[in-house]
This record gives structure tokens, sequence and C-alpha cells, in this order.
């Protein structure tokens, strides 16, 4: 039984987040597999690298599909994208994957992009994809205040009261923020983050770009340990998933 390595790009807008919710909640999961299904008749079950939220986007969401029958990899990405076509979600690669590989279990790196729209005016083409902060942020503070982030954590302030991880401890090994153009990037990346983390964290930040809290505000949050403890979290709509390294 072949095993397909996919790499999906995808709208988060329309869907309930990346993984099945049931009828009349659309997902990402729903949309390949029913996909699958209309190309190969095969109802499959799909394992992903990570489970995006609601209104969230990828650039390099990971997926893998098990089929029975053995299709060349370039015949599954057309026929996906074709049955696709209707959908905010495209197969960018497909691959025949080696060994025990596991899009979840083999995965040692999840990389997001958060963007803020820093400007006065609001966008219009970018409405849903970034997040506007119309007041101008301090992109140098900000960075340097997301480097208590970086290391070996308890991040329980920076966890969402919904999440079913076992343990709060995780190890972010980059937290960046730059300007581009009248944009602020931030860049996270680690071996797995913890239920909505990055967009608290990005909301903290941003009161520190605000001028609201320091550095020394950010490592007391974290120190607390306590969610009460926790900047404004960031909306979805500006977070990306854009790579997973193996």
């Amino acid at each position: 039984m072949p095993r397909y390595r996919l790499t999906l790009e995808y709208d988060g807008t329309r869907y309930h987040g990346y993984q099945a919710q049931g009828p009349g909640l659309p997902s990402v999961q729903e949309a390949v597999e029913t996909a699958v299904f209309a190309f190969s008749g095969e109802r499959i079950r799909l394992q992903a690298a990570g489970r995006t939220d609601t209104g969230v986007h990828a650039t390099g969401q990971v997926v893998h599909a098990d089929l029975e029958k053995d299709w060349p990899a370039r015949t599954v990405l057309n026929a996906l994208n074709a049955h696709l076509i209707d959908e905010a979600v495209s197969v960018l690669d497909a691959q025949v994957a080696e060994g025990d590989w596991h899009a979840r279990f083999s995965a040692t790196e999840r990389r997001y992009l958060y963007r803020i729209l820093n400007r006065p005016a609001p966008p219009a083409l970018e409405r849903g994809k970034v997040w506007h902060v119309k007041k101008p942020l301090d992109v140098e503070a900000m960075h340097d205040a997301a480097q208590v982030l970086v290391g070996h954590h308890d991040f329980t302030t920076f966890r969402d009261l919904q999440c079913q991880a076992k343990s709060p401890i995780k190890t972010l090994d980059l937290a960046t923020v730059s300007r581009v153009g009248e944009e602020v990037h931030l860049v996270f990346a680690s071996r797995s983050f913890l239920h909505r983390q990055v967009r608290s964290m990005t909301g903290t930040l941003a009161e520190v770009g605000t001028g609201r809290w320091t550095r020394a505000d950010v490592r007391a949050a974290l120190d607390a340990r306590d969610r009460k403890a926790c900047g404004p979290v960031a909306p979805a709509h500006g977070l990306y998933l854009t790579g997973v390294g193996y």
C-alpha cells in the first residue's frame, strides 16, 4: 500500500480548521479526502503534520494518504487539484513516501508566520489574510522581547485553556520579528506547539510593539505560568503554517 506525501496550500477563511468537524462544518481535511474519493474511489483518513484552527492559513501543510492502488505521484497531484477546483485548497507537491515516514510523527519542526499589516488604512485586497494594527509598532523592541521566549520553557501562560497537550513544556527554537514593507512578520519554529501558542505570543509581543509592555513584562508573563498573565490573543486570520521539517 503506497503512502503519498502531499504538501498543501490553503486559505483557511471558509474552513472550520484543518481537522474534519462533521456535517455542515467544512474543513480542509474533508475537502482533500473528498477529492481523494472522487478520483480513486477510496475512502481514506488523512494524517497531517499539524491541525490549524478555524481561519488559519497554510502555505506548507504536510499530510499523507495511504492508497490501495499504486498511482504515479504526478497523477495524484493533478487528479486531486482537478477535484479541488471549487475549494480554497491546492496540492503543491505529491511524492511517494519511503519507509515508515509519517506526516505527523516524523516531523522535527513546524514553522509559522504571523502577518501584521501596520499602517493607518485597513486592508482591502488582504482582508482576512493579515491582522491590521494601526498604531506604529517598534519592531526592534518586539524582536528583542521575543528572545525571552526562545528555549525550553513551561508555556502555560501562552497555552489555550482547551489545549489537550499532555505537558505545557515546549522548546521554542526560533522567534524573529521583522518589518517587510507595511507589514510586520513574526516567525516561530518548534518541534511542536501548544494550542494557540503562536497567536498568544504574537498578541503579547504586539503589546511590546505599541509600548504598553516591555521585555521584562514578557519575562514576567512567561515566568507566571498562568494563562491570565498572557496578553491579548492575536486573531486567527494573520497566521500561516509555512513549513514542516523532517
